[in-house]
């Protein structure tokens, strides 16, 4: 029997539609276990990582698969090297303009660390999907975009969930955060994680709008940019403690799978929308808070869900649904369904006067 037609490409026999969902749930889900792992773990000597220095690698790593890919995009590094060059010497405006959301990015990064340092993960993973809010509300006032009622009402909905999430319990309520942690530390970083987040992503679309350079070449352009500043916050901030026990002081093989992880994180996301489609996006999304929330109460054991947390991060979800995707068409064709047969009804009963 042939193939069929809409066959897409696979990898082991597998549609790489899938496969790109289950790197996006395992890169989610991995990340924001791994790295909330790596900071309230026991560490030997006394000495945790720097997010600082993890930030510096992670944006090296970004940069050093962005170049992979654009090589491969043009049909080798020659090529590849003599556009990079281009891009950075030929206009110094464009190269500005990309500072903003490379600054962003980097600050955004580190808040994520901050974050994850004071809340369990899954009132982090949660939380951070106020993100779209931001986004939303940015491309309004940034790009002009218009939204209609259903986004509005959604983002109403996902407002409502992360509060419901983040109201002060009694002693009796779930527990947030770690006893080491500051819940309002961690609140505070991850809501400016989240405005960062959505200034550096309608910033870089309005950028992206207004060249034809290959995607590839910004990131290039984005991660060379992160780095450079990545690293000054390093000296600006821990300058004191890298003098003292070295630049990569803490770093075991769990530190070096939270900076892979991170830095892929783009590239996944990449893939996902290339081989599957903003629906199995949403769709990987969801799991990946349920698989986060589920490892934060019962593995790490760091946080015991109640009825607010539980309503709270249904509203997200189906806040995130609704954003991304609309109203189901069934939920359409039911209530036309039933406001025809009100209007019928109403009709009837002024002609029975």
């Amino acid at each position: 029997m042939a193939p069929s037609k809409d066959a897409g490409p696979t990898l082991f026999g597998i549609p790489m539609k899938w496969v790109s969902l289950i790197m996006l749930v395992a890169q989610t889900v991995g990340v924001v276990f791994m790295m909330r792992l790596s900071r309230t773990s026991s560490v030997e000597g006394g000495r945790r990582y720097l997010n600082t220095t993890a930030v510096f690698f992670s944006e090296v790593i970004k940069l050093l698969c962005s170049y992979l890919f654009l090589c491969q995009e043009k049909g080798g590094p020659g090529v590849a090297t003599g556009l990079v060059v281009q891009s950075f010497t030929r206009n110094p405006i464009e190269v500005l303009k990309v500072c903003v959301p490379g600054l962003l990015y980097t600050v955004q990064n580190n808040l994520l660390f901050i974050s994850l340092s004071n809340l369990s993960g899954a009132v982090y993973q949660v939380t951070y999907q106020l993100k779209i809010l931001t986004t939303a509300v940015l491309s309004v006032l940034i790009l002009g975009k218009a939204l209609g009622p259903t986004k509005w009402s959604s983002l109403l909905l996902l407002t409502a969930g992360v509060t419901l999430i983040q109201t002060p319990r009694g002693d009796g309520g779930s527990s947030h955060v770690a006893a080491e942690g500051n819940a309002a530390v961690g609140l505070t970083a991850v809501l400016s994680a989240c405005v960062t987040s959505g200034l550096a992503g309608v910033y870089l679309e309005k950028i992206l709008k207004q060249t034809d350079a290959s995607i590839w070449l910004r990131n290039i352009q984005l991660g060379s940019i992160g780095a450079l500043v990545a690293l000054a916050g390093c000296f600006m901030q821990d300058g004191a403690a890298i003098r003292e026990a070295g630049f990569m002081q803490g770093y075991c093989g769990l530190v070096w799978a939270v900076i892979l992880l991170q830095a892929v994180g783009g590239l996944v996301v990449a893939a996902v929308l290339k081989y599957a489609d903003n629906i199995l996006k949403c769709f990987g999304n969801a799991v990946s808070i349920v698989i986060s929330c589920l490892l934060s109460a019962w593995l790490l054991q760091e946080f015991v869900p109640d009825l607010l947390f539980v309503l709270g991060t249904l509203f997200v979800l189906g806040a995130t649904s609704l954003y991304s995707l609309g109203v189901p068409q069934s939920v359409l064709m039911l209530w036309n369904r039933l406001l025809g047969k009100k209007s019928k009804g109403d009709d009837s009963g002024e002609g029975a006067v």
